[in-house]
């Protein structure tokens, strides 16, 4: 006999587990199905313990540059294995943190690979081979997504890597080639360049960063350059030999030439791919595009009692957003009117040095999209804070709408922008303009009055530059 649930979530990533919480929280008998972690890849092998490589890297940094401070560092060395297990670690205290979270709100899980076999029904297959059905008037796929392979050599975690290779890695680049240069991408190449490796990043589209504004891109490109990493845009990676002791990878340059070089590891970071094709989803005719699931602003499909959310669906595919659609699908099947998702509000961080962070449109989004902008742009140098940190290098950039003052999106490169960004972030979500945000008073010092006098700039008015 099936075990009955108000509501099942397949997938316990952070829009899973969210879901299932929030789902809990408003009186639903929720069950979670999950195939491996609780947590998902996020957690486990994602946003999280990349930090805590990314914060070993940082300190690793600042102990190298410590006559800057004035300070007196000497014979400093990493130590990857170290520096590997703590971002297990890491990964490891939040995994149980979720599982307190399920027995704390009632939540039944189950481990297995789980699969729709009808409407309102799923079926787990546990590692050991056993069986469970279960039934729900509402599933909830969160399923998530996987790193997109090469079409040649796919990665073999010994000299080709994906992100869960490079966050656990057999030894030390010495020569590292970086292929994609999204968040993903320049974060693992953040961190190996900090931690000695001699780094090249390759970008088929003509800017790294491609989804940020054109501003962020040329000067983080600047930036990674002078902290001796090498740059390749609008190159592609034409033919990957692996060998013993190293990658041998032709690279079609800008100019069409075909360059060949040894490289002792490659990742790939070239996007990814929803885990969707194994859901059951054709059989109940849930329409995808792309391999994406198809939802509305609050995450329905188009089949009756079937939601998705996060990566398994559009994009941005980001944890944040994830966890907010899990919010939205629970309280919608509680029967509550939550706000529709809006993936302009959602924002975007990148955390290599300097950190990168957005929200909204960039100014060409904003021109093509027809609107009259003001532009302002404020730099670091200009603010105290970053000076006596001793990162001045950097600045924010706001997008208003020249006749509404609307403010239209945010960008930002420097120091910490990723515990910044959440300031213009509510500021979209109130739907504030600009006197509002000339009206705030920022706290003295901080950093984040580059925030106020981006916004002072845009109409003429910044006092520090």
């Amino acid at each position: 006999m099936a075990d009955s649930y108000d509501v099942i979530v397949l997938g316990s990533g952070p829009g899973g587990y969210v879901a299932a919480i929030r789902a809990a929280q408003l009186k639903l008998n929720t069950a979670i199905v999950e195939r491996e972690n609780l947590g998902g890849v996020c957690l486990n092998w994602g946003c999280i313990p990349t930090k805590a490589l990314l914060r070993s890297a940082e300190v690793f940094r600042y102990m190298r540059h410590a006559k800057d401070y004035g300070l007196v560092a000497e014979k400093i060395t990493a130590d990857l294995d170290a520096v590997v297990k703590r971002s297990r670690g890491v990964a490891r205290q939040l995994n149980q943190g979720v599982s307190h979270l399920m027995k704390k709100n009632g939540i039944a899980v189950y481990m297995g690979e789980g699969k729709l076999t009808g409407k309102g029904r799923l079926s787990v297959t546990a590692p050991d081979g056993k069986t469970s059905e279960l039934t729900a008037k509402n599933i909830i796929i969160a399923t998530g997504a996987r790193a997109r392979d090469l079409p040649f050599p796919k990665a073999d975690g010994k000299r080709v890597w994906t992100y869960r290779h490079a966050m656990n890695p057999p030894e030390m680049p010495n020569k590292l080639l970086v292929i994609g240069s999204g968040a993903i991408g320049i974060e693992f190449a953040s961190f190996y360049n900090d931690m000695g490796a001699e780094v090249t990043v390759v970008e088929m589209l003509d800017r790294i960063v491609p989804v940020e504004d054109a501003d962020v891109s040329t000067f983080l490109e600047k930036a990674l350059v002078k902290q001796g990493m090498k740059i390749l845009t609008g190159a592609g990676v034409q033919k990957l030999d692996i060998g013993a002791t190293g990658v041998t990878v032709a690279i079609k340059a800008r100019d069409g030439k075909l360059v060949s070089d040894e490289y002792s590891h490659v990742i790939v970071a070239i996007g990814i791919v929803p885990n969707t094709e194994t859901v059951g989803l054709e059989a109940l005719g849930v329409k995808t595009e792309r391999a994406h699931i198809v939802t509305d602003g609050a995450c329905r499909t188009n089949v009756e009692g079937i939601w998705a959310i996060g990566d398994a669906t559009a994009p941005p595919w980001l944890a944040h957003k994830a966890s907010h659609e899990g919010v939205i699908a629970a309280e919608t099947i509680a029967g509550q009117h939550p706000h529709a998702m809006d993936p302009r509000n959602i924002p975007g961080c990148t955390y290599c040095h300097p950190q990168i962070a957005s929200v909204g449109l960039t100014e060409t989004n904003a021109r093509e999209a027809g609107h009259e902008v003001r532009i302002g742009t404020f730099p670091f140098i200009g603010n105290g804070k970053a000076i006596a940190l001793g990162e001045p290098e950097g600045f924010v950039k706001t997008v208003f709408d020249a006749q509404t003052g609307e403010l239209l999106g945010a960008h930002m490169v420097g120091p910490e922008v990723t515990e910044m960004i959440h300031g213009f972030t509510i500021g979209r979500t109130l739907e504030t303009t600009e006197a509002e945000l000339m009206e705030t008073v920022f706290p003295h010092p901080t950093i984040s009055e580059t925030m106020h006098e981006s916004v002072l700039a845009a109409f003429g008015r910044a006092v520090h530059i």
